[in-house]
């Protein structure tokens, strides 16, 4: 057993009080043993965080770690021609080699910015190799292989038969589902209903009851793909998907901007997440989903960064800034999403869509230790005194701020250097193969040489 001390650090425990104090923290394997004020033990390991916020690792509940290496391939287009015409053509050049460098880069990116914890939607091949790279870098994971069976304009090598769609997670799920001492879970990932025929879906909702696992998709992101359900299938988007069943607590949806009031309370009468991703909504023009609602309904929301091309950061501390901006501006009014519930939404929120609340979202007693410890003390967060912390966290509050980041109770970042990725390395690696695969998808672009 390996322990490790955490001392000095002013502790945001996120617990049922939201109390903060200045304390120490002991873990235990990879546990939460104690945290209070003053903590007089040994320790294989002791980390000294005076002057230092420590904080619940962030959760992200939607993420494309495979298109990680796209970033910067697909700006300025509408959702449905992004996908066509630049996302799904680079997805289906992705080699095992690739898809697993660009795993590894979002998740370095995501580790070097607390986040501790994500839901990942991979693309329909070569998936074992980029969560064989969440399973040695070392961050929490519910991931899945994307499913695509049906629609317009899907290239042929992501146009999948359902039972090879279905025999290939199935697979996958043997494999790794409670990998990493329960670090690494799966989902069925079916990328949305748009490219999925209703057989796929009521098959993967029967597997999800059957394995007792997470379905993560996107629903009702734009008006078209909206437009597009409800003239093949002949209703709005959630209400299909919950006609057919797939709602409830074990089911999570990216997006859910263009929802009427009837879906929404639909949401919240199944259990089902929402994972809100304010700058892909922004850059991509889809719209801004209505999370003050839905939260007042009772429909648990959390947030996350979405696809690196459609961002184009992954970057925890931007999405709660425009989390919480974007609903003041919509609703003009200030005290809609304050701090304190977006911060609540980036740890709590994320774990309850996890269906890990039990173990996540908090520093208590007994929970996962997944914690960031930051330094604010620096001139984009001063005054640093007598201010409220949370507010600072989520207004004010930079990615590079993390100087620590422990995930399952190993150090994966220690003062701002990664302990499982050679970043080098990686740079290099990306750089070398993202030029095959703009030139295997065909796509012709003006750029600036470097």
């Amino acid at each position: 057993m390996s322990s490790l001390l955490i001392k000095n650090g002013t502790i945001v425990t996120m617990n049922k009080n939201r109390d903060i104090f200045k304390g120490d923290i002991l873990i235990n394997d990879n546990e939460i043993i104690d945290v209070k004020s003053k903590i007089d033990t040994e320790a294989d390991q002791i980390i000294d965080a005076k002057g230092k916020v420590v904080i619940p690792g962030l959760i992200q509940t939607h993420v494309h770690l495979t298109q990680t290496l796209f970033r910067g391939q697909a700006d300025d287009l509408e959702l449905l021609d992004w996908l066509k015409e630049r996302v799904w053509p680079l997805e289906a050049t992705h080699t095992e080699e690739s898809n697993y460098i660009s795993a590894k880069l979002g998740i370095a990116e995501m580790i070097k910015g607390g986040t501790t914890s994500i839901i990942d939607m991979e693309t329909v091949n070569h998936t074992d190799a980029a969560i064989n790279a969440t399973y040695e870098t070392g961050i929490r994971a519910l991931t899945g292989k994307c499913m695509m069976d049906y629609g317009d304009g899907v290239p042929d090598g992501l146009m999948e038969d359902i039972e090879e769609s279905i025999k290939e997670s199935v697979k996958l799920l043997k494999k790794w589902h409670g990998k990493g001492n329960g670090r690494i879970q799966y989902a069925f990932a079916p990328r949305f209903a748009v490219s999925c025929s209703e057989e796929l879906l009521t098959r993967v909702r029967d597997l999800a009851r059957e394995y007792n696992v997470i379905i993560h998709t996107h629903a009702s992101e734009n008006r078209e793909e909206v437009q597009v359900i409800q003239e093949e299938r002949g209703m709005r988007n959630l209400k299909y998907l919950h006609k057919i069943g797939l709602t409830g607590k074990n089911l999570v949806l990216a997006h859910c901007i263009w929802l009427d009031d009837e879906e929404m309370r639909i949401l919240a009468d199944t259990g089902t997440s929402v994972a809100h991703c304010p700058s892909s909504n922004l850059k991509l023009a889809s719209g801004i989903a209505k999370i003050p609602e839905m939260l007042d309904m009772g429909v648990n929301v959390s947030i996350g960064a979405d696809g690196a091309p459609c961002n184009n950061n992954m970057d925890m501390f931007t999405e709660m800034r425009i989390a919480a901006l974007i609903q003041k501006g919509r609703l003009l009014k200030p005290t809609v999403m304050p701090a304190e519930k977006v911060f609540e939404l980036a740890t709590l929120g994320g774990a309850k869509a996890m269906g890990m609340e039990d173990r996540l979202g908090s520093i208590e007693r007994g929970k996962l230790a997944d914690i960031v410890i930051m330094n604010l003390n620096n001139l984009h967060n001063s005054p640093s005194k007598e201010v409220n912390i949370v507010s600072q966290l989520v207004y004010s509050a930079k990615a590079q701020d993390v100087e620590t980041t422990i995930i399952d109770g190993k150090v994966v970042m220690l003062e701002g250097e990664l302990t499982t990725i050679n970043e080098d390395l990686l740079i290099d690696d990306v750089n070398r193969v993202i030029k095959k695969q703009v030139e295997s998808a065909g796509i012709k672009r003006t750029l600036i040489a470097r």
